[in-house]
């Protein structure tokens, strides 16, 4: 059967937006924007579910994905998520490397299960994160080399809040996104994240990790005072849901064995608002 038959419907993809730490498209962004954003994140996380949650053949899957892909710019896409992209990238006049790096991150999934450096993990968030916002500034006709750089800091640090969230949900799928050397740094060996609650040698080093994914943030941060009116209340609130979501996980005690922690509405709202005013 066809990756289309295989692969999760589309309401069930797109059902998934309201649980990001991020609005996906603001109500303050103009319609015809908003539509843009929404058909990049359906491509994003089909491809992210194949690789997660689909029981069958998923390299080969995701293969088939990468086919219909290629399809939005000459052909007609079989599965609606990726034919709903033909007219952004008409608009937008986006090319394919971007999307094309999204799947190779989900194939990197399903091989690679450690990652042993910081700069290993960095790495790996070249293909999974980056290329949404370098998506994001192209669909807001604002994407420059200056821009693009503080825009990877940013979707890095919003990569690395996700794992910090998930970090037993990760374990308990054979995946470990924590780089190892920090494990034996402060102690910690892998058996110890399927063991909730967390201990305190896991805290320390969540600890550790929070504040390396907000510096990552905090050196993006800028690309907020490089931008007006709605779009930079569109990425000050990307911003923020990062910002919120380590502050949750701090006040949780850095307890990421259990449920994942998410910040609240208010929360959320009340960081965009500083990260306004002070980027």
């Amino acid at each position: 059967m066809s990756a289309t038959a295989h692969a999760p419907g589309s309401q069930t993809v797109m059902a998934q937006a309201r649980h990001e730490n991020f609005p996906v498209a603001s109500m303050l962004l103009p319609r015809s924007v908003r539509a843009h954003l929404l058909a990049v994140y359906g491509f994003a996380r089909l491809v992210d579910d194949v690789g997660d949650e689909v029981a069958s053949d998923r390299l080969g899957l995701l293969d088939e994905l990468e086919a219909d892909l290629e399809r939005v710019w000459g052909g007609q896409p079989r599965n609606p998520l990726i034919a709903a992209l033909v007219p952004t990238v008409q608009a937008c006049h986006l090319e394919i490397g971007p999307f094309r790096r999204l799947i190779d991150a989900n194939r990197r999934d399903q091989i690679v299960k450690r990652y042993e450096t910081y700069g290993d993990l960095l790495g790996y968030c070249e293909l999974s994160a980056n290329p949404v916002g370098e998506l994001v500034l192209r669909i807001f006709g604002l994407a420059t080399p200056e821009r693009l750089e503080l825009s990877n800091k940013v979707c890095s640090g919003l990569q690395l809040t996700e794992h910090w969230q998930d970090v037993g949900e990760d374990h308990a799928r054979g995946r470990i996104y924590l780089p190892l050397e920090d494990l034996r740094r402060h102690g910690v060996a892998e058996a110890d994240l399927g063991a909730a609650p967390a201990s305190q040698p896991v805290r320390s080093l969540m600890e550790f990790e929070v504040r390396r994914a907000r510096a990552l943030l905090d050196e993006g941060a800028p690309l907020v005072r490089t931008l007006s009116g709605r779009r930079k209340l569109a990425v000050a609130a990307f911003v923020a849901g990062g910002r919120s979501a380590l502050k949750a996980i701090e006040r949780a005690g850095f307890e990421v064995l259990g449920p994942p922690v998410r910040a609240g509405r208010a929360e959320r709202a009340l960081e965009v608002i500083r990260t306004l005013v002070r980027g």
